[in-house]
């Protein structure tokens, strides 16, 4: 039987390509934002993690109020650079255990193809200061 493909000489045939997906997340009123405490702390101690190579254990003064903190950016910043920094932290999140040491907040900070960069204030402000 003879191929009657072999002197088919249209286009090729078009390969859909697949559509990268972008999560959706969901809008938010101002009302849900006003529910996260955002304030400024200070890092007054860093210590590495016992059972994590990219997480340190912070300690984190909230003007009065010191919290202890579990942060991925050990692969960025050393105890040296942390300690001192002023940072925006996430005061009423619920406490979480992450790889047996308790979090009581969050650390917030960016990363982008450079790196990753803490969040902070550009001048020195009130520890406990809220993010508005």
């Amino acid at each position: 039987m003879e191929n009657i493909n072999k002197d088919f000489q249209g286009p090729a045939p078009e390969v859909k390509q697949p559509t990268p997906t972008v999560p959706v997340h969901p809008s938010i009123t101002i009302d849900d934002f006003k529910k996260c405490e955002l304030v400024i702390a200070r890092i007054k101690d860093a210590q590495d993690h016992p059972n994590a190579d990219k997480l340190y254990v912070l300690k984190v003064d909230l003007g009065g109020e010191e919290r202890q903190l579990v942060a991925g950016i050990r692969p960025y910043y050393s105890k040296e650079e942390l300690i001192g920094r002023h940072a925006v932290v996430i005061k009423n999140l619920e406490p979480a255990t992450i790889r047996g040491v308790e979090s009581q907040g969050m650390l917030l900070a960016v990363k982008d193809e450079k790196g990753l960069s803490i969040l902070t204030p550009q001048r020195d402000v009130t520890l406990g200061s809220r993010v508005s």
